[in-house]
């Protein structure tokens, strides 16, 4: 994803250092969600914490995000056009989105993949037994 606040596979503590780092509300960035493979999260700063909001793909590459239960269900063809429509206020959100924390590299999705699979490695043998 050619995002320059996409920051991939960043920890939700990691995030929350680099929001809250200036202490200003708005601060975003756009990060993999740690429990729902597959969903992107919308993080932002307001009054000194961080709000995450879950971002899902839709048919066709479309995007869908979750944000309060009044606001209408809106896809969007991409995420840039996302991010345009809750930089304005009063979209939904709990702050507009106005400062775009920008990554300095990208934490590749396979890397984690790597060391999770590592786990489930069988070193020895390519097969192993199981048990009746």
């Amino acid at each position: 994803m050619d995002l320059p606040y996409y920051h991939g596979c960043l920890t939700k503590r990691e995030c929350e250092a680099l929001l809250l780092k200036g202490g200003v509300d708005g601060n975003f960035l756009i990060r993999d969600s740690e429990s729902v493979p597959g969903a992107l999260c919308l993080c932002v700063s307001f009054k000194k914490l961080v709000y995450s909001y879950r971002i899902f793909r839709e048919k066709y590459g479309y995007y869908r995000i979750e944000t309060d239960a009044h606001s209408p269900r809106t896809i969007f063809p991409n995420l840039q056009e996302l991010v345009s429509k809750y930089g304005k206020p009063d979209q939904g959100l709990v702050v507009h989105l106005s400062n775009p924390i920008m990554r300095n590299n990208l934490c590749q999705r396979g890397r984690r993949m790597e060391l999770q699979l590592n786990v489930y490695e069988n070193a020895d043998e390519e097969y192993v037994d199981v048990l009746p």
